[in-house]
């Protein structure tokens, strides 16, 4: 098969690999499923696709579709070739104003789609938790909802035509017909012609439709997708049950790519919902007063019905992330639900919210009712929508583990299944997890279980086979929207009767008579207790590391916390930074997960006795910039910045290091050493002949500039000022000014610049400019010497540093070092959490003064100016963007306004090495350069970190300055 594959390379239109790297890369989706593929195809047309399939016949292989990956049972796993149309599947074909509707490749984000629509006034209706990285193509094969589903339908409902790649690479057009087209159809010689005779046979049998009626779920369930959907097929006008002309796409909804391969997707819209919105919060000391007032609350056009109950509020509480956007939670509810309305007019929303208040609390099953609006709105679903990837955030072995987390009743069931399903969860001593979309009937509902043993195993299968029998006996759908995959496909002749089972199994037939499409899915389908993730009772890897991953239980289960629900494949139209290079290459081994997927599989198989030891490591972490974003962002906060200082000293132990790395790693060492000489300095790291040079010999890009040495070193500059006392009764409070290495060598105007703005505000500044961060060593991997120069500096400062007199800096990835890496690094861990804890970046305490009234506006100019605010990553991530805006906007017409920037590109180290150089450039192309190029040139551009002003000036021309120096050039 191998030189099969190596032969189809030359002439197959797109990329296919089938190295151990990329089929690790794509083992698995968002399920608890491995599967290793033969190969990974990217296809760049519909020719390629046709070229995959005459291959899998020919060599009795099968295809995979995939588009995110972000499939939670399985759908996108096999044993045959996983075809990604992520990358080049992504075009907007068309829009039809008058018929409103859109054709788009299956690789269109939802998210991007919608904002493309919005001058059209159009929109595409489900919303899936995965909106801003799912693809069409993906919602298709799994005919997916979310939240909108009780006000805009599901996906099914929006399909109204499907362009396909049939099983024997012919191209047919799936839409609407009439009895007479469709009888024409049956009349074909070829496969498109059997697919419609072989579906009429079937279907108008008699006694089928009736069967059908009797064992598939209840129709008022709107969210099924047991099986195949043939319980909305057979009514229509072909078998004279209705009106509605017959259309094959609402089979091929739902299919999970097992009938054909879709190119070409056209959907109906819908007008963009009315703006005025408000939230009711209904909190519930009860599941059961929650499930119970369900039915009372859909009698008010609600646009959204969500449910979250106390675990998943409690996994908020300790996320860097989502912590602040618990605002509106009042107690301690055992349940939650978001009630979302909308309507055209404010009169008309107030008469609605008050007319659902009204009927709340004369049900009297709320203890509180606080009504959201605005941003507050936004905040609160993105705290439901993250919370699958908070679940994912459990620490240990035992994770809510996704099998029976897709089940719908009828809302007149719902409150009596849950408590069957209560019941049998204790009977399995069962702590459930409960969340999702009450409002129409279907309840995320996820069992805690450990996988890795074969107890959490067996329970796995019988918890989910019991449930099955308890969706089926409310004749309910075991898959709402996530579909059948691998976990549930195994149940389908329970829920649906053998009778209609074997139905499924001949019209699979009929459309993929050799079984290329995506097999083991709906019809004779793999166990589902069987190839999962992690392999049952094996004895744990000894892994030492140099860094205290305690936090995670250790770096293997920080790999491992990673569910792949995939955050980190959202595009820089997205909001956060999560993952820049991502964002630039779009290619799956630039993400988070990837690299958290590769790191799992190499700490698990590797038998090297340094087990970091490999090449598919190196290469997975390659483009990742340590932007931090992954620590927040990610919902299950796996710190793959983290795990890459690791795995570098690991891998560096067994490898070495080149001069260029040793180079970076020791910056500060030699800027001091040029510091001594700025003016000599400076001419040879400008001038052209001896800049190349030093280039070449440091691996640096030759379109980079070298930073230059400041004129004079910081702690030159402060020798003059040191004698300068606050009078005693003018200061404010006493506060240590950390001047890193970058600010003292690179930067000193603004260190200067920082404890002027100090002084003159009246605190009493005492300087520290004689420590190293070690932030340059980390991001290398010399994590001993990193150790070394942490160590001196919580040495140096425990004595100093208390809520009392805090440690301010300046340059954010240095001073927010001591609140980040140094706490699993210092052997003496409580001085260096007295430290953390008192350690803020400048603007940081500067907006809590301002708070508290001790700095005020009188002190600053009154002339206006416009500031656009880019912050640096590490800020972004462990602090936040917001105190930067606060204090630019002290002075009264100071217009200051955040960039939606996201990472910059610079990343240190990473934008100055010629292998990174344009990545670094593609990463700031994305958001950074273009928003500042728009600006005129009377904007100031305020930028904290040091790479990020670099990056700047070489992107855009543009010199940023550091917001401290704007605010002491503000001064009066």
């Amino acid at each position: 098969m191998k030189q099969a594959l190596q032969d189809f390379q030359h002439t197959f239109e797109g990329e296919i690999y089938f190295d151990s790297f990329y089929k690790s890369l794509y083992a698995t989706d968002a399920s608890v499923y491995r599967k290793m593929p033969l190969a990974v195809a990217f296809p760049k047309s519909e020719k390629g696709i046709q070229q995959l399939v005459q291959f899998a016949s020919l060599h009795k292989t099968s295809l995979i579709p995939r588009t995110a990956g972000t499939s939670l049972a399985g759908q996108c796993v096999g044993e045959g070739i996983v075809v990604d149309v992520s990358k080049y599947f992504t075009e907007i074909i068309s829009v039809d104003i008058e018929n409103a509707t859109v054709t788009v490749q299956p690789g269109v984000i939802r998210d991007e789609l919608n904002e493309y629509l919005k001058p059209f006034g159009l929109f595409f209706g489900p919303n899936t938790s995965t909106s801003n990285r799912c693809m069409i193509g993906g919602m298709v094969g799994n005919n997916s909802s979310g939240t909108t589903s009780i006000q805009y339908g599901v996906t099914r409902d929006k399909v109204v035509r499907l362009k396909t790649v049939l099983s024997n690479a012919e191209i047919v057009v799936f839409e609407a017909l009439s009895e007479e087209k469709f009888k024409e159809k049956t009349l074909q010689n070829s496969l498109e012609g059997s697919i419609y005779s072989v579906l009429y046979s079937e279907l108008a049998a008699e006694g089928v439709r009736e069967e059908i009626k009797a064992q598939f779920p209840k129709s008022e369930i709107h969210r099924r997708n047991t099986g195949y959907a043939i319980d909305s097929l057979i009514d229509t006008n072909v078998f004279g049950t209705s009106e509605a002309p017959i259309n094959l796409c609402t089979l091929l909804c739902g299919s999970e790519g097992t009938l054909a391969f879709s190119t070409e997707i056209t959907l109906k819209l819908d007008l963009l919902p009315p703006t005025n919105t408000a939230m009711v919060v209904a909190h519930y000391h009860t599941l059961e007063d929650c499930l119970n007032d369900v039915e009372t609350v859909m009698q008010h056009n609600l646009h959204t019905c969500e449910m979250m109950d106390d675990v998943i509020l409690d996994c908020t509480k300790k996320n860097k992330k989502y912590e602040p956007y618990r605002f509106f939670v009042e107690g301690t509810p055992k349940a939650l639900l978001l009630l979302e309305l909308k309507a055209t007019t404010a009169t008309l929303l107030d008469a609605a919210t008050e007319s659902l208040l009204k009927a709340l609390t004369a049900s009297k099953r709320s203890y509180s009712n606080p009504v959201l609006k605005d941003e507050a709105i936004d905040m609160a679903l993105e705290l439901r929508k993250a919370g699958l990837g908070l679940l994912g955030n459990m620490v240990g072995d035992k994770k809510a583990v996704a099998c029976i987390e897709d089940t719908a009743v009828a809302l007149s069931d719902l409150p009596q299944y849950i408590s069957e399903f209560t019941a049998l969860m204790k009977y399995y001593n069962q702590d459930a997890v409960y969340y999702a979309h009450a409002g129409a009937g279907e309840l995320h509902l996820r069992p805690i279980l450990n996988l890795k043993a074969q107890e959490g195993v067996d329970y796995f299968r019988k918890i989910t086979t019991d449930v099955a029998k308890l969706t089926k006996k409310y004749k309910g759908s075991f898959s709402g929207e996530h579909g059948d995959g691998i976990v549930r496909a195994e149940f389908i002749p329970l829920l649906v009767g053998e009778a209609n089972y074997q139905l499924l199994r001949r019209i699979k037939t009929a459309f993929d008579p050799n079984g290329i499409f995506n097999p083991g899915k709906i019809v004779d389908a793999y166990k589902m207790d069987e190839s999962l993730r992690y392999e049952m009772d094996r004895s744990e890897p000894k892994i030492e590391t140099f860094l205290d991953f305690k936090d995670s239980g250790g770096i293997l289960r920080l790999a491992e916390k990673c569910n792949g629900s995939g955050d980190c494949r959202k595009s820089a139209s997205a909001s956060g930074a999560m993952c820049p290079s991502y964002q630039a290459t779009k290619n799956e081994k630039d993400t988070t997960r990837a690299r958290a997927n590769i790191l799992r599989e190499v700490l698990t198989t590797n038998t090297a006795t340094n087990t970091f030891n490999a090449p598919e490591l190196k290469e997975v972490f390659d483009l990742c910039l340590s932007c931090k974003a992954c620590a927040t962002e990610c919902p299950s906060n796996v710190d793959i910045a983290t795990a890459k200082a690791e795995f570098l000293y690991q891998y560096n132990k067994a490898n070495g290091v080149s001069f260029a790395t040793k180079l970076f790693a020791k910056s500060s060492t030699y800027n001091k050493m040029a510091a001594r000489f700025p003016k000599i300095s400076n001419a040879v790291f400008s001038t052209p002949f001896t800049a190349s040079i030093l280039k070449k010999v440091g691996g640096i890009a030759s379109e980079r500039s070298i930073p230059l040495i400041s004129s004079k070193s910081f702690n030159k500059r402060i020798k003059r000022k040191q004698n300068q006392v606050v009078a005693n009764n003018k200061t404010i409070k006493k506060v240590v000014l950390f001047i890193d290495e970058f600010s003292n060598y690179l930067d000193a105007s603004i260190a200067e610049d920082a404890y002027d703005l100090l002084t003159a505000l009246h605190y009493d500044v005492t300087v520290i400019d004689s420590l190293d961060s070690g932030r340059a060593l980390l991001s290398k991997g010399f994590l001993e010497e990193a150790k070394v120069a942490a160590t001196k500096n919580v040495a140096f400062l425990k004595n100093t540093i208390s809520s009392e007199m805090p440690l301010l800096g300046i340059e954010p990835s240095a001073i927010l070092s001591f609140k980040d890496e140094y706490l699993r690094m210092v052997d003496d861990t409580v001085s260096a959490e007295t430290i953390a804890k008192n350690s803020y970046l400048m603007e940081e305490f500067l907006a809590s003064e301002i708070e508290k009234g001790n700095i005020t506006a009188a002190s600053f100019t009154s002339e206006a100016k416009q500031l656009k605010i880019h912050t640096h990553c590490h800020q972004k991530a462990l602090s936040n963007q917001k105190v930067t805006f606060d204090v630019l906007n002290l002075p009264v017409n100071y217009k200051p306004t955040i960039i939606a920037s996201g990472c910059c590109g610079m990343a240190g180290s990473f934008g100055y090495e010629k292998e990174h150089y344009a990545t670094s450039m593609a990463i700031g192309n994305l958001k950074l350069f273009p928003a500042i190029r728009k600006t005129s040139e009377e904007v100031i551009i305020a930028a904290n970190g040091t790479s990020c002003r670099h990056q700047i000036k070489d992107g855009t021309g543009r010199a940023a300055l550091h917001p401290i120096t704007i605010l002491k050039q503000a001064l009066l």
